[in-house]
């Protein structure tokens, strides 16, 4: 199984690092991605292991690779897509794009390529080969529910501890802390952050020995309280105010000069010409105009004469048919009836024939079309045929 702590010499030397991100850059994206993890998957509903599992991904994966080659965003979807499914809380990854773009502005969101989905399941293979498959993550809350439950005192003080220490893992998740200790060390250290500051004091708890000098001594040795205030340092970091601004894309680009948004246009003035000034328009509210004074008379002038319309052809030449060349006229073809209406037919009732012919005639050709009705009428029945 793959090692995945590491020294605070390494978490500076890391490949954004060496890609030109310096370190308060890279821990801002850090913090950036696993916010929008915990955001995102609090709106889709996921549990605190499933979002905890996906940002431990999320900081594992920028050990081996830069900011610079995978925006952060697109990381972090395809983590928590991931995570979805170990943890067996699956989510479909066209959901989870769906609320990435609600919760990130188009500049942000353009990040995400023209088939975003094809992104993240890209990006997904990338994930489990960096990651060594190594699915299984452990997590801080299991410890923080089994020690509490050994400590002795108020119920009501140590609901208050176990709460504040709660929080305090789920902003852990935006530091580093996964890749510096075990999950039982950081449980610890913020169970302690959060006793000083909900003045909880543990004075005895279950299974206490004589060789336990406090009481994490029971369940990780060696714990030094230089240790511990390190831990807690780096959490109190999170909560001080931000001097550098949030934001940004990966690789950082230098922001483009903006004009400011309530910067006032000086007014214009319209040239000195020789003609005199049209009267001023005054504005209203509500969008009319209207001039101080009546404008002067216009002078009536009459309208220009209309033009006679032009003559008319004689209408010999637009109507006049040209002259037939010649007229034929066929006579029509005999008709007889088919066969099976001959046997059909008494001889009694002989069949109706009747037969039109319409000749059309034109200039160069003749063309004669024969309309046929055959009927056949018996006793008590009439057929048509077509």
């Amino acid at each position: 199984m793959p090692y995945w702590y590491y020294d605070k010499k390494d978490l500076q030397n890391t490949p954004s690092f060496r890609d030109g991100i310096n370190n308060d850059t890279e821990n801002r994206y850090r913090k950036e991605g696993a916010r929008f993890i915990i955001d995102t998957g609090s709106k889709m509903d996921l549990g605190y292991n499933t979002v905890a599992t996906g940002v431990v991904y999320f900081h594992r994966f920028y050990m081996f690779h830069s900011f610079r080659t995978f925006p952060r965003y697109i990381t972090a979807c395809c983590c928590l897509f991931l995570a979805g499914k170990v943890e067996e809380t699956p989510k479909k990854c066209k959901d989870i794009i769906k609320v990435a773009k609600s919760l990130l502005n188009e500049e942000k969101f353009n990040t995400f390529g023209e088939d975003p989905k094809e992104e993240v399941m890209t990006l997904e293979r990338i994930l489990l080969q960096t990651i060594k498959f190594d699915l299984q993550v452990e997590h801080p809350y299991s410890y923080l529910l089994k020690y509490a439950k050994c400590l002795k005192g108020d119920k009501t003080k140590l609901q208050k501890m176990v709460q504040m220490a709660w929080t305090f893992v789920n902003d852990s998740l935006c530091t580093t802390l996964c890749l510096q200790w075990e999950p039982e060390v950081i449980a610890v250290a913020l169970m302690f952050l959060a006793g000083k500051l909900s003045k909880f004091e543990v004075v005895d708890w279950n299974g206490r020995a004589p060789k336990h000098n406090a009481w994490w001594d029971m369940f990780v040795e060696d714990i030094t309280m230089e240790l511990l205030e390190d831990i807690c340092h780096q959490v109190l970091d999170l909560y001080s105010i931000q001097t550098q601004p949030s934001g940004g894309e990966s690789p950082p680009l230098p922001p483009a000069p903006k004009p400011p948004k309530n910067e006032k246009k000086p007014p214009v003035t319209p040239p000195i010409s020789a003609s005199p000034a049209a009267p001023a328009k005054t504005p209203v509210k509500n969008g009319a105009e209207f001039y101080p004074y009546a404008p002067p008379p216009v002078a009536y002038t009459a309208p220009p004469p209309r033009l006679p319309p032009p003559p008319r052809l004689p209408m010999g030449l637009v109507y006049d048919a040209p002259p037939a060349r010649f007229v034929a006229s066929v006579p029509p073809p005999p008709l007889v009836p088919p066969p099976f209406l001959r046997a059909r037919s008494p001889a009694s009732s002989p069949p109706i024939l009747s037969a039109a012919v319409i000749a059309i005639h034109c200039s160069d050709c003749v063309k004669v079309f024969s309309l046929c009705e055959l009927r056949v009428t018996k006793p008590g029945r009439s057929q048509s045929f077509y």
